[in-house]
This record gives structure tokens, C-alpha cells and sequence, in this order.
């Protein structure tokens, strides 16, 4: 991989962030909030134009400025949102894929906790979860 990850966004099922943290010096952290609830409509959009969606990647989403967004979906509609910048690379979508894959797996983790709620509204705490975020971004 030979580009870097702005941020990295879960949206819940009921379109409640439930994490969105910011590893860009470049950019405020309420760009990305922006940017995250931006995303739900086209991720939205895009669910219901295929009715029966069955790839989880949704591919690149938009770009903006020196930004490009892509979207994945679970089958519980939790959604992650990755924001990456832009250079002079050619990002693939199997890379991108197989960073999807791994947060689903960081969240798998965190949700098979027996004390966590899946279904609560409130924001994502957790140091271990926190720990695999930073380790993927980088």
C-alpha cells in the first residue's frame, strides 16, 4: 500500500456514528464528520438502486479535493467508511477490500464482547478496538 488513511469512520445501522477518528494532521476532524455523513447518502443511494446488493465493498464513493472516500457495508448495516488521501497512486480495490476486511474483523471482535451493545447509539470506547483502528491506519 503506498497511501494513507485519513480516517476511518463506523456509521451505525440507525446512521448514528458510533466511531470516527481522524489520523490526518492535514484536515479538521469536522471535515470528516462532513465527509462521513456525506457518505451515508451515497451508501444509501447505492443499497437501494441494487436491491439485491451482494458485495459488502461499495467501492469508491466520491472524491473530493485531495480526498478519496470509499464505502463498505455489513450485513447488519453497519456501515465503515474509509477516507484516503490522494497522490500519485494508483489505489487498488483489492487493497482496499483487504483493509475493509480487517475492521470488520476489529468490530467483530469488539461486538462479540459480552458487555458491549450492539444495539446502543453510543459512541465506540474501547482501547483494544482503538489499537487495531491505529494499527490499520498506518
Amino acid at each position: 500500500m503506498n497511501f494513507s488513511v485519513n480516517c476511518i469512520a463506523i456509521i451505525g445501522k440507525l446512521n448514528n456514528p458510533l466511531y470516527i477518528k481522524n489520523f490526518s494532521q492535514s484536515h479538521q476532524d469536522l471535515k470528516y464528520h462532513y465527509i462521513a455523513h456525506t457518505s451515508i447518502d451515497i451508501i444509501e443511494e447505492r443499497i437501494s438502486a441494487a436491491a439485491k446488493h451482494t458485495d459488502q465493498y461499495l467501492g469508491l464513493l466520491y472524491a473530493m479535493e485531495d480526498l478519496a472516500v470509499f464505502g463498505y457495508i455489513t450485513n447488519t448495516r453497519i456501515k465503515f467508511i474509509l477516507v484516503i488521501s490522494l497522490a500519485d497512486v494508483i489505489i487498488k480495490d483489492q487493497d482496499m477490500k483487504n483493509l475493509f476486511r480487517r475492521i470488520h474483523n476489529a468490530y467483530v471482535n469488539l461486538v462479540s464482547n459480552p458487555f458491549y451493545d450492539p444495539d446502543s447509539k453510543k459512541p465506540i470506547v474501547s482501547t483494544r478496538f482503538e489499537q487495531a483502528m491505529r494499527e490499520i491506519a498506518t
